[in-house]
């Protein structure tokens, strides 16, 4: 029954009444407190009948109202009447978008601004928690200046059925005998929706993907001759081409508008501020501007037709679940069938830049973070949009490495100079959270960071919006378990993938972990990072080739054997990194292997002259000379066994001989002074501790230092007392010494908050020069020993690897632009006093990341190199569209 002029409502004065239907009144009221012209929705009695689902009704209506955002209907008010609920909202002027487009399709560009504004309005709600369930062309208003506000807020709520109500018990509303009219309703929901199955944010993608279809074409995206036929087209079917109707819609905004309507939500945009972002992105799409976003323009009810009033009518979707359940026997979805090949191309770094690692995929699939060392040593974070040429650079990401994205794609997470990072990629300082170890990181929709704090723990869990670190996984002993990396979140958000490194590598295992829980379960012996991708595999790097195995995120479990998707995948075999990445969407990004490849120890002169070669073709590294110039200790990978071992060459008469042979890593060999001794790091008790052996080869290895942080040998001191190496901590990486006599008890040397490393001794003993990052980038500086006198920093625009001549007269070292730099040493005993430095050539190393690459003769007038065979550079990053559809050929 209609209510009468004056009536009041509360404290507002009904004036006339603007509208009615099946679901309700709508009436011009007056708010004499205020002041103001406000609308006024009376609901049906029947909503009030549950009192716990009008108190959660009025909740999320109040939210709504809270949001105060420009897309978004403000609503003012709730309250009840005669036992009927009723909404207080603002006043507008203009029309419904059903009304404007009149079975007509509108231009791109407006339907494209529309759009834009319509997710805006959407991420803000969903932001909040607030989903709308039924959006659709009647529940949108345009207003007379061209704003697009979002109706109804919470109502869906309201008149959804709670499952315990008989088919009587609904509320009822007249169905129109023209199909479209049912069809305006059922049409725009989505699958699981249809299905009765609880909904959440993604829902409201696919009602947007239906409108924005009908505001390109004119027609709606599922309509049959009866409720069943268009219940059964949401299921089952893809709507007709857009160009079919429409032939100036552009391929990105059609692209755009099928990834809305994916049957499966995970296949879907993540949310709805990515969709902004991508319509936003779009070439000549044009958002509602700033200054017309952030004004409400306030209405009086003068001149205003009944027809440009806000349209109310909200679908009951407890009606529709009946009506399928009447008309439909139940239905399974048959997944949609992909294309018929997959879609590649190459993407290169910036500039001069060297792409380091592995790049992170958006998990919409649209934008791509870079690890990229310019052309003078700097490395840094870079953003770049599939759909683009150029790249953006990342403030605030300087030496970061090891990206991963939020779930809604707005931030980044990234390990920097020993910290766990985040930034926000439209912009903002990034923010330290924690310690870290660049072993990666995930975050889930909870906000839920894991990623590793120290190179001797487990797992730690934090908040992305800073707190205390919490322990989440503890190292397995009794595996020589020595890293949990590479942690990768399930869809649920709950459980987690990560691999446990151990040593021998045999062990090495991807194991599934959770939030809720200290247990961890084996999942596959295999030694690489993982990713899991939709609709249900796992990748990660088996031999060598990237692989995926079928994998049942419900259940937990694998389903099936593993297909080779990509040959010859990137690896980094120290840290089981497999270089691949994969979106939500179904893109995956890889770099193929080059590393690799063989490569040659060569002589050169001071001007850079190739004088001989050494030994044959090999894959080596941690190149030291022996004291007396007539042996080279090197680092030999077997990549069959995926590990190496320290092997001699004698340079006289070219033979090699293998030092160790434990199956674990043995790595960054020093000789002893008189170069009867060998101490190496070895991972064969899980973390690296420090072996001798005699460099003849005869008897065992001794353990020298044994300790719960990873250490490696850098130098032998001249005197034979001290043996000098660096170590991975929680916070930093620092130099210490051991002392070959007394307790012998290891005593650090440089320990701060920076990364200290490559320390060498002079050759009287009284000086180490090493590497810091300190000034924010590697430079070389020379420190005294005891570190109680002077410091000096000896290069200047980055550099590496110092290296002394035998009179301790001259010290060299690699820049950032990988020339050979001679430095030229003077002083007294107390004081150290370098010349300016100058480049003698430029080296041929492959980049400046890996350990000793080079040495030098005593007398400073010889160089010893490992040069690649091939100049190969790193491999550029292929990008795989659609990447499954590889799998069914």
């Amino acid at each position: 029954m209609a209510l009468s002029p004056n009536t009041l409502l509360g404290r507002y004065e009904i004036r006339s009444l603007l509208g009615e239907g099946g679901m309700g009144e709508v009436y011009l009221a007056r708010d004499p407190k205020i002041g103001r012209d406000v609308a006024i929705k009376v609901l049906p009695a029947q909503f009030s009948a549950d009192a716990e689902r009008l108190a959660r009704f009025e909740q999320e209506a109040c939210a709504a109202g809270a949001l105060n955002h420009p897309n978004v209907l403000a609503v003012h008010d709730v309250g009840q009447h005669d036992g009927a609920p009723f909404v207080v909202s603002e006043l507008l002027e203009g029309e419904t978008l059903r009304e404007k487009l009149r079975g007509a399709p509108l231009s791109q560009r407006k339907a494209v601004d529309y759009a834009s504004q319509i997710a805006r309005g959407l991420a803000a709600a969903h932001e909040r928690g607030i989903v709308h369930r039924d959006l659709k062309p009647e529940n949108i208003f345009i207003t007379s200046d061209g704003r697009a506000k979002i109706l109804d807020f919470g109502l869906a709520k309201l008149t959804q059925g709670d499952g315990r109500q008989s088919q009587t018990e609904i509320p009822t509303r007249r169905l129109d005998t023209d199909p479209g009219a049912v069809m305006g309703t059922v049409g725009y929901m989505a699958p699981e929706q249809v299905r009765g199955q609880r909904v959440d944010h993604r829902a409201d993608i696919f009602s947007f993907g239906t409108v924005l279809y009908e505001m390109l074409t004119g027609r709606r995206a599922f309509r049959g001759e009866s409720v069943a036929d268009t219940l059964l087209a949401v299921l089952k079917e893809d709507p007709p081409p857009l160009s079919e109707s429409n032939r100036n819609v552009a391929p990105g905004l059609e692209r755009l508008v099928l990834h809305c309507l994916e049957k499966d939500p995970a296949a879907r945009f993540h949310s709805a501020n990515d969709l902004a972002f991508a319509l936003e992105a779009l070439p000549g799409a044009t958002a509602v501007s700033g200054e017309q976003a952030a004004s409400t323009h306030a209405l009086t009810g003068r001149g205003v037709r009944r027809r440009e009033l806000i349209a109310w009518g909200v679908a009951g979707a407890t009606l529709l679940a009946a009506l399928l359940a009447l008309v439909l026997p139940p239905l399974r979805r048959a997944p949609p069938e992909a294309p018929a090949a997959a879609t590649r191309f190459l993407i290169t770094p910036p500039g001069e830049g060297e792409d380091l690692g592995a790049p992170a995929i958006s998990p919409d699939g649209r934008r791509v973070v870079l690890v990229v060392r310019d052309a003078a040593g700097k490395q840094s974070l870079w953003l770049r949009p599939l759909d683009a040429l150029d790249a953006q650079q990342l403030a605030g990401t300087e030496d970061g490495g090891q990206p991963f994205w939020s779930p809604d794609g707005r931030s980044i997470g990234f390990i920097a100079a020993g910290k766990l990072k985040k930034l926000d990629v439209s912009g903002g300082p990034a923010q330290t959270l924690s310690d870290a170890v660049s072993v990666g990181g995930a975050w889930n929709r909870e906000g839920v960071i894991v990623f590793s704090r120290s190179a001797t723990e487990g797992l730690y869990r934090i908040p992305a919006t800073g707190g205390m670190p919490e322990p989440l996984t503890t190292l397995d002993k009794s595996r020589n378990e020595y890293v949990h990396a590479w942690p990768y979140f399930l869809p649920d958000g709950r459980h987690f993938l990560y691999v446990a490194g151990t040593s021998p590598r045999e062990k090495s295992a991807i194991f599934l972990g959770s939030l809720d829980s200290k247990q961890t379960r084996l999942l596959l012996n295999v030694e690489s990072s993982v990713a899991y991708a939709p609709p249900g595999y796992l990748l990660y790097a088996l031999e060598g080739n990237l692989v995926a195995r079928p994998f049942d995120a419900d259940r937990l479990e694998l389903t099936g054997e593993s297909v080779s998707v990509v040959k010859q995948i990137g690896f980094t075999l120290g840290s089981a990194w497999a270089h691949f990445s994969v979106s939500e969407t179904g893109t995956l990004l890889y770099r193929s292997n080059t590393a690799a490849a063989n490569a040659q120890l060569v002589w050169f002169d001071r001007a850079g002259k190739q004088l001989d070669t050494v030994g044959t073709v090999g894959r080596y590294s941690d190149i030291r000379l022996s004291p007396d110039g007539k042996r080279v200790a090197f680092q030999r990978l077997d990549p069959e066994k995926a590990s190496s071992d320290i092997w001699l060459i004698e340079l006289a008469r070219g033979t090699t001989s293998r030092l160790t042979f434990d199956p674990a890593n043995d790595s960054d060999a020093v000789w002893s002074p008189d170069g009867s001794r060998i101490v190496f790091s070895s991972m064969r008790e899980g973390l690296p501790n420090l072996y001798q052996k005699l460099s003849s080869g005869a008897g065992g290895e001794e353990l020298l230092l044994k300790s719960d942080e990873a250490k490696f040998a850098t130098d032998w001191s001249p005197d034979g007392r001290y043996v000098l190496y660096h170590v991975l901590s929680r916070q930093s990486v620092d130099l210490w010494v051991l002392p070959l006599f007394g307790e012998r008890r290891p005593e650090p040397f440089l320990r701060t908050d920076f990364q200290e490393v490559s320390g060498r001794f002079s050759p009287d003993g009284r000086w180490i020069a090493y590497v810091s990052n300190e000034s924010g980038r590697f430079e070389v500086y020379v420190q005294s020993f005891p570190a109680s006198g002077g410091k000096w920093q000896v290069s200047n625009g980055g550099g590496a690897a110092p290296r002394w001549r035998r009179d301790g007269r001259e010290l060299f070292y690699l820049s950032a632009d990988k020339k050979l730099m001679a430095v030229e040493v003077g002083g007294s005993a107390d004081t150290f006093k370098p010349s300016l430095p100058k480049p003698l050539f430029e080296t041929r190393i492959a980049s400046l990341t890996g350990a000793p690459l080079y040495d030098v003769s005593a007398d400073g007038q010889r160089f010893l190199f490992n040069v690649p065979v091939e100049e190969n550079a790193p491999a550029p990053i292929t990008v795989v569209l659609n990447w499954t559809a590889d799998l069914k050929r």
